[in-house]
Formats: structure tokens, sequence, C-alpha cells
């Protein structure tokens, strides 16, 4: 259910005794707003659900390791977490070059937290997102 609410739906449930249960799933068709979190890397603006974000910080050099299996790892409460760095990931050109200069927003995705290192926080924001039309199901590539 919190996963419908994030989309802007909402669930409703009607039970009656002897008759049955009726569980109703309203979800947007085409329009949904979402709060989000502006981020830079680069020249570059990203929105990050705010429904994700656990929190962000600017990690200390000692909090950085690389862990056989995950790479670059920080440490946030007791915890190693994977970092993806944005700027690599999209080839972007950044003054960041190391982890301890940017900052890493925590999101938290089907129970598995993930730290994304971007340049700078830009603000808090509500976007309009559309639906992309029925014809792009099929495109291979396209989920």
């Amino acid at each position: 259910a919190r996963n419908i609410k994030a989309l802007g739906g909402r669930v409703d449930v009607e039970s009656e005794q002897g008759k049955g249960t009726r569980v109703t799933v309203r979800l947007p068709l085409t329009l949904a707003i979402l709060d989000g979190l502006s981020v830079a890397v680069g020249e570059e603006l990203y929105i990050l659900p705010l429904a994700c974000i656990v929190e962000s910080l600017q990690p200390a050099p000692q909090d950085i390791n690389t862990i056989a299996g995950l790479g670059r790892t920080v440490r946030v409460r007791g915890e190693y977490l994977p970092i993806v760095a944005l700027h690599e990931l999209f080839g972007l050109e950044t003054q960041c070059t190391k982890v301890e200069q940017g900052i890493v927003v925590i999101i938290e995705a089907d129970g598995r937290k993930t730290a994304l290192l971007v340049d700078t926080l830009v603000g808090q924001q509500q976007v309009v997102i559309k639906s992309l039309e029925s014809n792009y199901r099929k495109v291979s590539g396209i989920s």
C-alpha cells in the first residue's frame, strides 16, 4: 500500500461477512505529481523521488572503503552501502573526483539501500510525471 500511495494512488478494502472481500487499487492513469530532491552532477540536474530518500550526508574519508563484491562503499550507521557515482555512470565531467568531496544521498528501494554520489543538493520540488504512451511499452530497452 505504501508504494501505491507513493504513486498517488490508494487501496480500498471492503469486507462483508458471508459475502467476501473486495480490494480496489486506484492508480492515476497518465499524470502523477512527485515530490523530489533536485541534485546536481557536473552541469546536469537530476530529480530523486523523496519517497526513496533515507538521508544525505558528506562522508568522512575514514568511512570510505573498498569491499570485495561490493566495490566502493560508505559506512553509514554501521552499515556498508555500495556507492554509485552518478558522474561515472553517466560519463559526466565533475569537480568532485573523490567521494569525500561530494554528497552521498542514501536511497532505499525494495528493502535495499544504495549511496548515490552527487556534487550538490539543489533543493526540493514537485515534478509532474507523464506515463509513456502504450505503443512505447514494446520497444526493446525501454521499461
